[in-house]
């Protein structure tokens, strides 16, 4: 039996979740995004989000603005929800996984909650993984809602394939990932199990489980063979700008041995999309010493 469904009218309140639509074969359904979805396909879309936070502050200022948010039980992100009202779509694509990074249900229902119209009756779905066997879980989820279920499959095993085909390097080099640089923060949720399918030890964080701050005291005791840069929300440029600023910390093993790598964490890292999977296999090669154009870069 294959797919039959029409496709529903969807809004996309994420940049995986729009990417995975796009990788369904869905984007012609897609009728509305968030304001950090940059997947090409999603230019001229309607806009239903903002955040709070000015992007573009320093990456302190940033980290004051949210901590200030969460402590204060601030919403980091506005719906227009007269615009989803007016839009009426069948599908509403969320997630439960870090309030910092993107829209929850909780904010949708609070933007809509005095409007007449769609919400009640839209499918809304979260999307909850946090290991890469929940990202493939989640695409599969997100197939099925879409009336693409037998598309979600095939893709996920293919990304599954390429994930057990993966070959660990053999040296185990000890990893630290850095999700923010002032404050540091190490990766978290599927960053540690990337690092771990492909043969490094990773020193602080652990698979299905969030990031965390950490303080450069802790990051000079731990004195990690290599350092990979990978700040979410940032691409490739953004992340080597950020990784530059380590370098005149000679009091780490990886700096001194221009070990000091920086990603598209966007594409790569950051986001519970089928990039977690190339990520992996970007981390390979660099963890060979090996830069992958437009993806890596070694700092130093």
């Amino acid at each position: 039996m294959t797919d039959v469904r029409p496709s529903p009218r969807i809004a996309s309140l994420l940049p995986s979740a729009t990417d995975l639509l796009f990788d369904l074969g869905l984007g012609e359904s897609v009728v509305a995004v968030s304001h950090s979805c940059d997947h090409p396909g999603a230019a001229g879309l309607h806009v239903l989000t903002r955040s709070i936070v000015d992007p573009s502050a320093p990456q302190a200022e940033i980290d004051r603005a949210v901590s200030e948010a969460v402590r204060e039980g601030r919403a980091l992100y506005q719906v227009d929800g007269e615009l989803l009202d007016r839009l009426n779509p069948d599908l509403v694509v969320t997630q439960g996984v870090c309030e910092v990074c993107a829209v929850t249900p909780g904010t949708i229902e609070t933007a809509v909650r005095y409007l007449p119209g769609c919400l009640p009756a839209a499918q809304v779905l979260s999307l909850e993984g946090r290991s890469v066997a929940g990202v493939l879980e989640d695409l599969r989820s997100l197939a099925r809602a879409a009336g693409v279920g037998e598309r979600g499959d095939a893709l996920a095993g293919e990304a599954q394939a390429r994930w057990e085909a993966l070959q660990p390097v053999p040296h185990a080099p000890r990893v630290l990932t850095l999700e923010w640089v002032d404050p540091p923060f190490y990766g978290g949720h599927w960053v540690p199990e990337q690092v771990a399918r492909v043969g490094g030890v990773n020193v602080l964080g652990a698979a299905g489980t969030d990031s965390g701050r950490t303080s450069w005291a802790q990051v000079t005791a731990l004195d990690p063979d290599v350092i990979v840069v990978m700040c979410c929300g940032y691409g490739l440029a953004e992340n080597a700008e950020f990784a530059r600023t380590l370098l005149d910390r000679s009091d780490l093993r990886a700096v001194r041995g221009g070990q000091v790598w920086a990603v598209d964490a966007n594409a790569l890292f950051s986001r519970p999309s089928l990039g977690v999977v190339r990520g992996a296999e970007v981390l390979a090669a660099l963890l060979r010493g090996q830069a992958c154009e437009g993806e890596s870069v070694r700092l130093g």
